[in-house]
């Protein structure tokens, strides 16, 4: 098959990873994949991998990414690719309005993954227009079903986002280097509880509950240590200054430590002790969070949306009802005491699994 996926970048989260999973599987398998965006830090590692990438500005809210519509549907003529494959909501109204003038009989299938709790409207149902909708998570699938009842549920199918256990199981270890080096610029995580919280530096991710669970625990006189791994937007750096102010407001600078953007996300998690997971709104799945559970990491994080459902599966002590501050300070302390550990993680939450079920879709029949 020939496959093209789009999205908006190629630089860092769960989207982005996705399809270079997705991409590599497809050339070890004889496949030809292909991918359109704007470009970001990923490209380079598509490539190596024997993706080709397409560079097109489709990732810009504006009115002038509608000129981007005769090109696509000229590149859809020109390489004639069995299937698309649409990850985000701009370039899925781009690709659809070019997708549809095409010769119905021989244009190529059409494919969306809903990856998030998109906002109810007109400009978000354009993710249920797919010949096959994906959900990441039996959450995104409801959502989808109750928000938008045109859709069919016979063209919904629900794939989760896949570890890849070789690289996250419970026996990794860094490096003696990466830990010399780890240990050499932090050396005040020593002896102490270290509770790491990643992702991108928005008002969603729960930085502000993560604080005062921080606080709370060193009020009752556990040593604890929190990192905060993640970068934040160019828009988003009036926000990281405020969160640092919070952060000497409550007098916690020598309690939290802001990593920034870490390629290595996979070595700090293994040498934290848990893994926080505070998303404000319920998150669509919750991949870092399944990839600390494959570590044998315990997770925190509220019981809502995929994280919800990871943490049912894998580790339920460690849930925690929405934005219930006080019961995460009592949970998170309970996990510490009683050293609990999640359950191996397995089917059908491996990259495998994840592969296949996504090839079985683009192998299937559609009218």
């Amino acid at each position: 098959m020939k496959i093209v996926q789009i999205l908006p970048e190629l630089d860092a989260g769960g989207v982005e990873r996705g399809t270079l999973e997705i991409a590599a599987h497809l050339v070890r398998l004889g496949h030809e994949s292909l991918v359109i965006s704007h470009g970001g830090r990923l490209v380079a590692e598509l490539e190596q991998a024997g993706s080709r990438h397409i560079q097109m500005p489709v990732h810009r809210k504006a009115l002038a990414s509608l000129v981007q519509i005769p090109r696509l549907r000229k590149f859809f003529m020109e390489e004639k690719p069995d299937l698309i494959h649409v990850r985000s909501r701009l370039p899925a109204w781009l690709v659809w309005l070019a997708w549809k003038t095409m010769n119905r009989r021989t244009r190529p299938r059409l494919v969306t993954t809903v990856h998030g709790f998109y906002s109810v409207n007109a400009y978000s149902a354009i993710m249920t227009r797919g010949q096959r909708v994906i959900a990441v998570s039996a959450s995104v699938r409801d959502h989808v079903l109750k928000n938008y009842p045109r859709t069919d549920p016979d063209r919904v199918r629900v794939i989760y986002r896949g570890v890849d256990p070789r690289n996250y199981g419970v026996h990794f270890r860094p490096t003696i280097e990466w830990h010399d080096r780890w240990r050499a610029e932090y050396p005040r995580l020593a002896a102490k509880c270290v509770l790491l919280l990643p992702g991108r530096i928005t008002r969603l991710k729960g930085h502000e509950d993560f604080f005062y669970l921080i606080d709370g625990l060193k009020n009752a006189g556990i040593p604890v240590h929190g990192l905060v791994a993640g970068d934040a937007h160019a828009k988003k750096r009036d926000y990281l200054d405020e969160l640092r102010g919070v952060v000497r407001t409550l007098g916690l600078e020598a309690d939290i430590t802001f990593l920034g953007h870490r390629s290595d996300i996979r070595e700090v998690m293994a040498v934290s002790d848990i893994i926080c997971a505070l998303s404000q709104q319920p998150e669509s799945f919750g991949r870092t969070v399944l990839e600390a559970l494959a570590l044998g990491k315990p997770v925190v994080g509220y019981d809502c949306g995929g994280v919800g459902e990871l943490l049912g599966e894998y580790f339920p002590s460690g849930r925690v009802p929405l934005a219930d501050r006080v019961r995460l300070v009592d949970t998170t302390r309970s996990v510490i005491q009683n050293r609990t550990s999640p359950a191996p993680v397995g089917m059908p939450f491996t990259l495998e699994a994840m592969c296949r079920r996504t090839l079985e879709v683009y192998g299937e029949r559609v009218s």
